[in-house]
C-alpha cells in the first residue's frame, strides 16, 4: 500500500517521536496572505522600519504564521483521522520566524488515552518547530481525540502532568527587542502594560462572517490535511469543520481593538476549541487581562491574556452547569509582550 490512510490511536507508542514531513520554507508571501484572511494590523508585524525602530532587524513573520506553519506538518502523522482537536499547554515561541526561514516539526508522544466510548482515544504530543539552523523556534504540547482502528485493541494509559501556566520567568523575550522607542501613534493606539487592570474585560467590538472559501483557502495555506476540514463525508451533519488555528488567527486579529500594543504572542498557557465552527459562524472576540509580569527588558512587560471567540455575547463564557456556552468558539490563554 503507497497511500497513507494516517494513523489510528493504537498506531501510537509513548515516547515515539515522528519525524514530520515536509520542510517549508516560508517568506513574504505567507505574510500577503495571512493579512488578506485576517485583519491583522500589528505594527511590528507589518513593518520593517518600526519593527527595526524597537530593536529588530527587521520584521519578522506573525507568531501565529510560525504556529500554523510548524502546526500543519503535523496533521498528517498526528490527527488526520482526528475527531476533534482538544486543547493546547506549555506553549513558548522560542525565537523569531524570518521570510526566508524553513521550518521542519518533530512530535514526542508524551501521552494516551481511551475513551470511554472505546472507538476513539485522546493522543497527547510535544511538537517542536525547527528552523534551517537546527533552532527551535516554538514549542507546544496538544491533545488530539483520534478514532480507534479496531475497539478491542488497548493501550496501556498514562496522561502527562502540565503546567496550567508558563511561567513568566520562561518567557523569551526577542534578542534587541526593546519597545524604549516605541511610537504609539504609528501603532495605533496609546496604551502601555500598565493601563492594563488584573480582571479588565475588553469587548474588542468587531465581528467577521466565516465564509467557506477562506477557511480552506487558510487551511490549504498551512498545509493542514485534515479530513474533517475538507471532506463533507467526515462528519454525520454532512459540514466541514473550520480549522481551529483560523478560529485563533481570526480572533487574534480582531483583539487589535484595545490590543494594538500586544505585539508578540510569546507564550500559549492553555486552550481549548469549546464547540465547533462551521461557515457561515459570525466571530466576534473579548479578551480578560489574567496577569502582568516584568520582563529581563525594562522597556518590555508581559500581559498574560484570555481570549475568547464567540458568537454570543462579550463577557460570557461558561454555563451554571461550569460548561462552556454553546455560542463559545475559543478560550485562548496567552502571554504578549507590551511597552512599558
Amino acid at each position: 500500500m503507497k497511500t497513507n490512510p494516517g494513523r489510528f490511536f493504537e498506531d501510537y507508542t509513548l515516547g515515539e517521536v515522528i519525524a514530520h514531513a515536509v520542510p517549508r520554507t516560508v517568506g513574504a508571501g505567507e505574510r500577503a496572505l495571512y493579512h488578506a484572511l485576517y485583519p491583522a494590523r500589528g505594527a511590528l508585524y507589518s513593518s520593517d522600519e518600526f519593527a527595526r525602530s524597537v530593536g529588530l532587524k527587521a520584521s519578522p513573520l506573525d507568531d501565529l504564521i510560525a504556529f500554523h506553519t510548524v502546526f500543519g506538518k503535523t496533521v498528517p502523522d498526528i490527527s488526520l483521522n482526528a475527531v476533534a482537536n482538544l486543547g493546547y499547554a506549555e506553549g513558548r515561541w522560542l525565537r523569531p520566524v524570518w521570510p526566508g526561514d524553513t521550518l521542519r516539526s518533530e512530535s514526542e508522544v508524551i501521552g494516551l488515552k481511551e475513551t470511554s466510548s472505546g472507538a476513539t482515544g485522546v493522543v497527547w504530543v510535544r511538537t517542536r518547530g525547527i528552523n534551517q539552523h537546527g533552532e527551535a523556534v516554538l514549542e507546544y504540547v496538544r491533545w488530539v481525540m483520534v478514532r480507534k482502528r479496531r475497539r478491542e485493541v488497548v493501550v496501556p494509559v498514562a496522561v502527562p502532568e502540565l503546567a496550567s501556566v508558563v511561567s513568566a520567568e520562561a518567557l523569551v523575550v526577542p534578542e534587541g527587542l526593546d519597545f524604549s522607542r516605541h511610537d504609539f501613534g504609528l501603532s495605533g493606539e496609546p496604551h502601555r502594560w500598565g493601563d492594563y487592570a488584573f480582571g479588565e474585560v475588553i469587548d474588542h467590538v468587531d465581528a467577521v462572517t466565516i465564509e467557506e472559501a477562506e477557511h480552506m483557502l487558510a487551511t490549504r495555506l498551512w498545509q493542514n490535511t485534515s479530513k474533517v476540514h475538507f471532506d463533507v463525508g467526515q462528519r454525520e451533519d454532512g459540514r466541514r469543520l473550520i480549522y481551529g488555528g483560523h478560529v485563533i488567527s481570526l480572533a487574534r486579529a480582531l483583539s487589535f481593538n484595545g490590543l494594538a500594543n500586544a505585539q508578540m504572542i510569546v507564550a500559549l498557557n492553555a486552550g481549548a476549541h469549546a464547540n465547533p465552527c462551521f461557515a457561515g459562524d459570525t466571530v466576534r472576540a473579548w479578551s480578560e487581562v489574567l496577569d502582568r509580569a516584568e520582563t529581563a527588558v525594562p522597556s518590555v512587560g508581559a500581559l498574560r491574556l484570555r481570549l475568547v471567540a464567540t458568537k454570543g455575547k462579550v463577557g460570557e463564557l461558561r454555563g451554571t452547569d461550569g460548561k462552556y456556552l454553546p455560542e463559545v468558539l475559543l478560550d485562548l490563554d496567552y502571554w504578549a509582550l507590551v511597552p512599558r
